[in-house]
């Protein structure tokens, strides 16, 4: 598990994190007739990430499993190298919503400082957390892939059968999106949700960082498209395999590519689209692309 410091903030009576839905009166319309009725909806609220006391975003976000957000946003957008350069890490509930204070190496404090100059005398282009067009294209090296990271439609199909059963959330509002870790048979490990698909991804790459999960013998699977993002995430986690349930962008298909990532849309049970590396499907794709006649 993680070997920095979780120090949930337990000094004022409000330390209890807000809850991730709540009941709102609604009415019901089902074939011209209305009924009055009620509804569990999620929760979304402002999450800052403070580093070394300076904040660096505030995010919206459901507030479960804070912890792997800070630790996989960190991680992803390149604040950390490594899940051993966070020292501390301190969820606190403020009347405005919820601070995530976390003490980070001096290094990498500086390297943040000197990013945050860097953004103050920019025009920014419209992308979060991008000081230049440049920035847009920022992918880690080319994963190195090996036969053992092949992924059979089988476990595929096993995963998104499973992944009803991970999402309590979904299952109780029908809006949170869900990031699930499966090994090469299909078998969900872990899975995370948020009101957010970059979220729920942060999420998921921060429980895989805390508990030292190995990238090699698994894919994720995510309840959403695959943007740019969601690829430039994945790379930087070392994920070979990105399975999303809807369309990828063309910029995320031409960075998978880059990066050694095979990238899978419209999945569903006994269908999917290969949109990069498709070779890394195994010998039942091969057989279907090549029957033996």
């Amino acid at each position: 598990m993680a070997d920095f410091l979780i120090r949930p903030d337990l000094s004022d009576d409000d330390a209890v994190l807000p809850p991730t839905a709540a009941l709102h009166d609604v009415v019901r319309v089902c074939r011209g007739v209305a009924a009055a009725s009620d509804d569990e909806v999620i929760e979304e609220v402002p999450v800052a990430l403070v580093y070394n006391g300076i904040s660096q975003a505030v995010m919206l976000a459901s507030p479960a499993d804070l912890e792997d957000f800070a630790l996989g946003f960190s991680l992803g957008e390149g604040i950390l190298a490594h899940r051993r350069e966070l020292y501390d890490l301190e969820v606190r509930n403020t009347c405005n919503g919820i601070s995530i204070e976390m003490d980070i190496a001096p290094q990498r404090f500086l390297q943040l400082k000197e990013r945050r100059r860097n953004l103050a005398g920019r025009t920014g282009c419209g992308l979060c957390g991008v000081e230049s067009l440049a920035d847009v294209a920022r992918m880690p090296a080319a994963l190195a892939t090996t036969g053992e990271q092949q992924v059979s439609l089988a476990a595929i199909d096993r995963c998104l059968q499973q992944l009803n059963d991970w999402q309590p959330l979904r299952r109780q509002t029908g809006s949170a999106h869900g990031s699930a870790w499966a090994d090469l048979a299909g078998n969900i490990q872990c899975c995370r949700e948020d009101v957010g698909r970059h979220n729920a991804l942060d999420k998921l790459v921060g429980a895989l960082a805390r508990q030292q999960t190995p990238r090699g013998a698994g894919f994720a699977l995510v309840t959403s498209r695959a943007s740019y993002e969601m690829v430039q995430k994945a790379a930087t986690a070392g994920i070979s395999t990105l399975v999303a349930i809807s369309a990828p962008t063309s910029l995320a298909i031409r960075q998978a590519e880059a990066a050694g990532i095979m990238l899978l849309g419209f999945a569903r049970p006994g269908q999917l689209v290969a949109y990069s590396h498709s070779e890394r499907l195994g010998t039942q794709a091969e057989n279907l692309l090549h029957p033996v006649i």
